[in-house]
């Protein structure tokens, strides 16, 4: 059975009139007979091209404001007949339907009016309703009709009719069909999403993915569905691998808590911060970062929250990392970070960050708010007699932003705006504790004046003991246990000052 069938009419209603006309000349020179409606048929009439008014068919013209233009029986008989269907065959005949074997849609853009900020009522009318129900009686009649249901697709078939005079395989329009119910259903979740008040209702689209090199392992086929050119500027190296963009996703996060501070510095490996540090400068402040743990350093995601310059620059190209990433760069700071070829080199974009936050889980998946709590100032209270100094006070702030980027169970130890050691993804915090102990001992750092962070409070006063012990004079911390006040009395007693903040920062 010979599936492949040659375009011998069109309807064609687009919003987008961009790359359409070599398509309607193509299809001309071809002897298509064009049908057509409003703006579009004054567009291929303006061509000089002949064009038959789809109101000629349907005897009705537009009405409602243009609200209703194809919807009507000639116009949805000639595109879902069934060729090869004797009873549809004689009511075409019957009845006096033109057959339709090409459909050209592109929908009024709902998401652009929306973004726009635009007024409620001028969004409602941007809701297609006649190009919308084209494209499902096209792309379900695919057998026998062929669908192209975006701008996006304008290429694609243009190449088709031209390579093979006009005639569609099954294949071919079964592929057109698919990108059509594509097109349909990304934008009805659109408008859903528009309208949708119900929390308990989850409905996502995403229009642009991308093969990754592979997913978490090599054997793991990996995507990423999302525009993260939108997000960075990528100015050199290799493509970015499943575990990159979950550590520059783990950055991006964490430096954002330092937005608005001044110069601040980070390294990050396998999601946790190995080095952060502020400081006058971007170039020490990188220093200070890389001191904290360079062994981890070593092949990791680097961040900052300002411009990197040369002498920065000059110091991140003595190091292995797989990512740098800054919100601008001098020019030479640039040239010299290129000088190795897979280095990645991301210019960070202004982009506002998805509201909710997505993960698989068992058969299903779950959805929850972003954490849009950073700690300061103005949230601690002080529980303890001793109150921290105004040093202090800083550096509690600092830990806490770090806390909560890190994997639970978390510790974090800080000092003069430098990260100096963190317990990450414990089970227990006194292991999470003794963790960034040894990490702190190890580099030798002088934990006396540091400050602790801990993402949950303490049940027992085991944490503060063994901390001040260690030389720490402060710890933030959320409360919130039936035992507070025996770490309260700890320190109490000890002259630690402890501060509250009343928002537990878990991370899993």
């Amino acid at each position: 059975m010979n599936t492949t069938k040659t375009i011998q009419s069109a309807l064609i209603s687009v919003f987008s009139k961009e790359g359409l006309e070599p398509i309607v000349r193509q299809l001309n020179s071809q002897n298509v007979t064009l049908y057509s409606t409003g703006g579009t048929e004054d567009f291929i009439k303006n061509l000089g091209i002949p064009v038959i008014p789809v109101e000629d068919v349907t005897s009705y013209p537009s009405i409602l404001g243009g609200r209703v233009k194809t919807l009507h029986p000639k116009v949805f008989g000639g595109i879902l007949n069934r060729q090869d269907n004797e009873s549809d065959v004689q009511q075409m005949i019957e009845f006096n339907i033109p057959q339709i074997d090409l459909v050209i849609v592109d929908l009024y853009p709902f998401e652009k009016t929306v973004a726009s900020g635009a007024s409620e009522s001028d969004i409602i009318e941007k809701i297609d309703i006649g190009g919308i129900s084209l494209i499902r009686a096209a792309a379900k009649n695919f057998k026998d009709t062929v669908i192209v249901a975006s701008v996006d697709q304008y290429g694609l078939l243009l190449d088709l009719i031209t390579e093979q005079n006009g005639a569609t395989t099954l294949e071919d329009r079964k592929l057109l069909a698919t990108k059509a119910f594509h097109v349909s259903s990304h934008y009805d979740t659109a408008i859903f999403n528009y309208f949708n008040t119900d929390e308990t209702i989850y409905k996502q689209s995403i229009a642009n993915g991308q093969v990754l090199r592979y997913g978490e392992n090599p054997h793991q086929k990996g995507f990423f569905f999302g525009n993260f050119d939108a997000m960075f500027n990528k100015v050199h190296g290799k493509e970015l691998s499943y575990n990159n963009l979950l550590d520059v996703d783990a950055a991006v996060n964490l430096i954002n808590e330092f937005k608005n501070d001044g110069p601040t510095f980070a390294i990050l490996k396998h999601n946790n911060a190995c080095g952060l540090a502020s400081r006058n400068t971007i170039s020490e402040a990188y220093l200070a970062a890389l001191a904290c743990d360079p062994t981890s350093a070593f092949g990791g995601v680097l961040i900052s929250n300002t411009k990197i310059d040369v002498a920065t620059a000059s110091e991140i190209n003595k190091l292995f990392c797989e990512v740098v990433i800054a919100p601008e760069y001098d020019t030479e700071a640039i040239a010299i970070l290129q000088e190795k070829k897979n280095r990645i080199i991301l210019i960070q974009n202004e982009v506002e960050l998805p509201q909710k936050q997505v993960r698989t889980c068992l058969n299903g998946i779950l959805v929850q708010e972003r954490n849009n709590i950073t700690d300061n100032k103005e949230d601690l209270r002080t529980v303890t007699i001793t109150e921290p100094t105004e040093q202090e006070i800083q550096d509690l702030i600092f830990a806490s932003k770090i806390c909560k980027n890190t994997k639970s169970n978390t510790i974090v130890f800080a000092k003069n705006g430098t990260l100096i050691a963190s317990g990450t993804g414990q089970t227990s915090r006194v292991d999470a504790l003794q963790q960034a102990i040894e990490k702190a001992n190890n580099f030798h750092f002088d934990l006396h004046g540091a400050v602790m962070a801990s993402d949950a409070f303490f049940p027992f006063p085991d944490c503060v003991e063994i901390a001040k012990e260690a030389g720490i004079t402060a710890v933030i911390q959320p409360g919130g246990s039936i035992k507070d006040e025996l770490s309260i009395n700890y320190c109490n007693e000890n002259k630690v000052a402890m501060v509250f903040t009343g928002t537990r920062h878990f991370k899993h």
